[in-house]
């Protein structure tokens, strides 16, 4: 008899209890804390949107690009140039050969200039795969050259930096003429390399500039460059500097002709303005999913 009554009250507690978990929880789901003064939502605000889902992407390997996440503009993955143009306009005078781009004209030697993006972003997260020749040829600036020009307007040095000595703000993943890599991460010529930039573009105030272009780079999976105040547009043998009118809010990204057959592959974007507008309003960024 006094097991079964044990064995009642035991059930009547674990009901009790399951009873009072459910009441905190729904308490806990209408938890709201003080007002964040940065955004229009209080802590822990039941309301606020959730993250999108966006599916990665996958690593390339020696053999084979990687695979972009679900939300980036693909802007090159090997089959067409349809998003590019020669700097200025017309035909792009990049070959496309073997599912890879080709730095140089290979139909009229004669005839090469600047790779520039039809269309045109400002912040970004860009993810750009390039190798340099094998075997090289050349020394110093003259070994595997080209570069990645956001907004058309700042440098990314692309250049065969494996065991090549040159100026180091010309190295690879310098900020051309600007800041030198903080460490060489390249790998020899003829493997396959990688670029993840982040990328924040100049802000003007009532005309003036009020910040500066920033840019974080990870080269082969190692940090090189670190939130990097960006000095002005990129120039060769001056001092950098922001011009006295504003800026273009937005600029076409370019890859840069320098006499060299550096080759790229697997080229994407994400806008990060629509990741900030999500962040705030909720509004989904394109390519990404209601989580």
């Amino acid at each position: 008899m006094q097991s079964m009554i044990r064995r009642r009250i035991a059930r009547a507690a674990g009901v009790a209890a399951l009873a009072l978990g459910g009441v905190l929880a729904i308490a806990a789901d209408k938890h709201e804390g003080p007002q964040q003064p940065w955004s229009k939502f209080k802590v822990h605000d039941m309301s606020r949107p959730v993250a999108p889902i966006v599916t990665p992407g996958t690593a390339g390997t020696p053999e084979l690009p990687g695979k972009p996440p679900s939300d980036a503009i693909v802007l090159f993955d090997g089959t067409d140039l349809s998003h590019w143009q020669a700097a200025g306009g017309g035909e792009p005078t990049f070959s496309l050969q073997d599912g890879v781009m080709l730095s140089t004209n290979l139909k009229d030697p004669k005839n090469n200039k600047y790779l520039e993006s039809k269309d045109q972003f400002g912040d970004v997260q860009l993810h750009v795969e390039f190798s340099t020749p094998t075997p090289p040829h050349g020394d110093s600036q003259g070994r595997g050259n080209s570069g990645v020009f956001l907004m058309g307007q700042f440098e990314i040095q692309v250049l065969d930096s494996y065991n090549n000595r040159t100026y180091a703000d010309g190295q690879c993943a310098s900020i051309y003429g600007q800041y030198p890599p903080q460490v060489n991460a390249c790998r020899p010529p003829g493997e396959w390399q990688t670029y993840d930039i982040i990328f924040r573009a100049p802000r003007y105030v009532d005309g003036k500039l009020a910040e500066p272009a920033y840019v974080t780079v990870i080269q082969n999976g190692v940090l090189v460059e670190d939130h990097q105040r960006i000095e002005g547009p990129t120039g060769h043998m001056h001092v950098a500097k922001y011009p006295d009118k504003p800026m273009p809010d937005k600029g076409s990204l370019q890859f840069q002709f320098h006499g060299n057959p550096v080759r790229y592959r697997n080229i994407w974007v994400r806008p990060l303005e629509a990741l900030d507008r999500q962040q705030h309003t909720g509004e989904l960024a394109p390519g990404a999913t209601e989580k």
